[in-house]
């Protein structure tokens, strides 16, 4: 059942702002403690990987695991699930997490709250959902009054739907558009079509099935080229310090995946993937998912600065304390820079025949 809580996005960047976010890392660190134990509490050797999106552009994560490429590298990795990025992030907090796929929003929301985050790495430097609406809103007009879905408050897809707003001409406040947090894209299509939103953005492979169920797309952000960081690859900064090796290898197997799920060769196994993980009964739906996979992974996975500058360019205007942040501040780019530079990512396409 779709959670329709709806929720007024207004970040203080006062004192007591600060104080709210350190006491919901203390609260979500608590419930993780339940969560995560016993069977995930791994040794100082081992990595826990978390995500928070399921797409097929989480795809080379997953083959990584399940192809024993993180094994290969010498790291023994457990990948959880965590329901939003905000959870994800507190997570890391609370050091239960070493490595995070996410995306520019969470990481800049935690940095304003003091957290020492490092975004190592964007696989995708563009937005890639496209914005769904109901067969009532005809243009952009429309939606001003209604209601828009995301996952979460002040995650990836909340920024996406914001930015896509911004495209319009339209602002959440100033338009009257309600935000609605409604879970993950499986259940953000399943609110739109219930009528408990008006809009939502969700990846290609959502918004083709639900353009064939009557809900036209308004507009396919995946094809205006505005700068976005997601699908990014966070850590803390005293992990990089602590367990360079770690990340290191960790990064490897994550490109051997990235370079597995690229190749042409390897299509068969990376669409059964997407069908098994994304639940995916219909072939066209998976095949627009590996489709959307190739056209949104940058093939060199540098930190985008541009992606997370226009993130941190919307969010101010809603959080200022992150405007007090240098962007840049949360830019490593050595791990990428040293693997590219030593020839290891030409080598890994070469091998898989990723052009």
């Amino acid at each position: 059942m779709v959670n329709e809580l709806s929720t007024a996005f207004s970040i203080s960047a006062n004192r007591r702002g600060l104080l709210a976010m350190k006491k919901f890392i203390l609260t979500v660190t608590f419930m993780l403690g339940v969560v995560l134990t016993p069977g995930l509490l791994l040794a100082a050797s081992e990595i826990v990987i978390g995500y928070a999106n399921i797409s097929a552009r989480v795809s080379p994560l997953w083959i990584a695991q399940e192809k024993g490429f993180f094994t290969k590298f010498g790291v023994n990795v457990q990948q959880v699930y965590m329901p939003g990025s905000p959870v994800m992030i507190a997570s890391m907090a609370s050091g239960q997490v070493h490595l995070a796929n996410s995306g520019g929003t969470a990481a800049l929301g935690a940095a304003a709250g003091g957290l020492d985050l490092r975004v190592i790495g964007t696989f995708t430097s563009r937005i890639p959902f496209d914005l769904v609406v109901r067969p009532n809103v005809k243009n952009p007009k429309d939606l001003r009054g209604k209601r828009i879905g995301v996952q979460v408050i002040g995650g990836t897809i909340w920024m996406a739907a914001m930015l896509g707003l911004e495209h319009l001409g339209l602002d959440s406040r100033r338009d009257d558009i309600q935000v609605v947090a409604a879970g993950d894209q499986t259940m953000l299509s399943q609110a739109l079509e219930k009528g408990s939103i008006d809009a939502t953005v969700v990846d290609s492979a959502f918004s083709s099935d639900l353009k064939q169920r009557g809900f036209p797309t308004l507009v396919e952000l995946s094809k205006t080229n505005i700068p976005f960081v997601s699908n990014g690859i966070v850590v803390r900064a005293s992990y990089l310090i602590q367990q360079p090796d770690a990340a290191r290898n960790a990064l490897k197997a994550w490109l051997e995946g990235v370079a597995y799920a690229l190749s042409p060769r390897m299509k068969p196994t990376v669409i059964e993937t997407i069908v098994r993980r994304l639940k995916v009964s219909n072939p066209a739906l998976a095949e627009q998912g590996y489709q959307d996979l190739l056209r949104a992974t940058d093939r060199k996975p540098y930190p985008s600065m541009e992606g997370l500058s226009n993130v941190q360019r919307l969010m101010k205007q809603r959080n200022p304390a992150v405007a007090d942040l240098k962007a840049e501040s949360l830019i490593n780019a050595k791990l990428i820079q040293e693997l590219d530079r030593s020839g290891f990512i030409d080598q890994l396409y070469s091998a898989y025949g990723v052009k």
